[in-house]
């Protein structure tokens, strides 16, 4: 990892509810890493280990049990929306609103004066390719255009952190990849600091400066692979040999941990658990 560090997580563990109870969960374990600016960081790892639980973490969402986070140099005790922006797998946009209107919504509550809303409401459109569209509902858009609603409406804010928690995942397999594309592009023409949550080994392999791969439930990082590729990645790349290897790399990472996520599962009667590389619950 090179350039200045953005986040920087130190020990971090989090437990779910208390010891003595039967549905106490241990999460995270002592993961620690950085992310620097300009740097996309995809976590990937078997359903429960604790993706989603660090990026809620990072964001403020979720205290740590043990364990520090610290955003642009400052520690995180609480939600930054000076510092950090969320794009979610549902985009939760209001149906009763425009494009443009869900777009400056973010902006209000974080105080933007009017006039400059309306000037980075476009600008976020435009870099998305949205601008067309901006008078539109939310329903009469696709899910694909929904989503590029939703990142628009994160660009807005400007923030110098963008975390993604699954963000293509309800999408089909052919949009997810032309959102993967143009989000390589946008990380080519900014210094934000990325952590993008994915089940996808391609999805993770195309976006990644870096992947970090976690291991099962309690979920520390096993290893994280560097993508030594430059952005913005061209369609090519999914069919290149380096691209190839680098998924069969990830893939025999997460083989093992995915049969402990299962066996865990089973022994827990499989309640709430898929046995798969997918979006975790903690």
């Amino acid at each position: 990892m090179t350039g200045e560090v953005a986040i920087r997580v130190r020990d971090v563990s989090h437990h779910f509810g208390e010891e003595d109870d039967a549905r106490h969960v241990r999460a995270l374990l002592d993961t620690s890493i950085d992310v620097a600016r300009g740097e996309l960081l995809c976590l990937i790892g078997p359903s429960g280990c604790g993706k989603s639980t660090l990026l809620n973490v990072v964001g403020g969402l979720l205290e740590p049990t043990t364990g520090t986070v610290e955003v642009a140099g400052k520690p995180v005790r609480g939600p930054m929306p000076a510092d950090i922006a969320y794009v979610f797998q549902e985009n939760a946009l209001f149906p009763w609103n425009t494009v443009f209107e869900n777009v400056m919504l973010g902006m209000l509550f974080q105080g933007v004066p009017k006039a400059e809303r309306d000037d980075r409401a476009r600008r976020s459109l435009e870099a998305v390719g949205l601008a067309e569209f901006s008078d539109h509902y939310p329903a009469q858009l696709s899910g694909g255009m929904r989503q590029r609603a939703a990142l628009a409406r994160a660009l807005s804010l400007e923030t110098g952190i963008l975390l993604m928690d699954e963000p293509f995942g309800a999408l089909d397999e052919q949009t997810r990849m032309i959102l993967g594309e143009d989000l390589s592009v946008l990380l080519s023409r900014t210094d934000k600091a990325i952590v993008f949550v994915t089940h996808s080994l391609g999805e993770a392999v195309f976006l990644a400066d870096r992947v970090a791969v976690f291991s099962a439930r309690p979920g520390t990082i096993k290893q994280v692979i560097s993508v030594d590729e430059p952005h913005p990645r061209n369609p090519e790349f999914v069919t290149s040999a380096k691209f190839t290897a680098l998924r069969n790399q990830l893939y025999s990472l997460l083989h093992d941990e995915i049969r402990k996520a299962m066996s865990e599962s089973a022994m827990r009667g499989g309640a709430g658990h898929r046995g798969s590389v997918a979006g975790d619950s903690a």
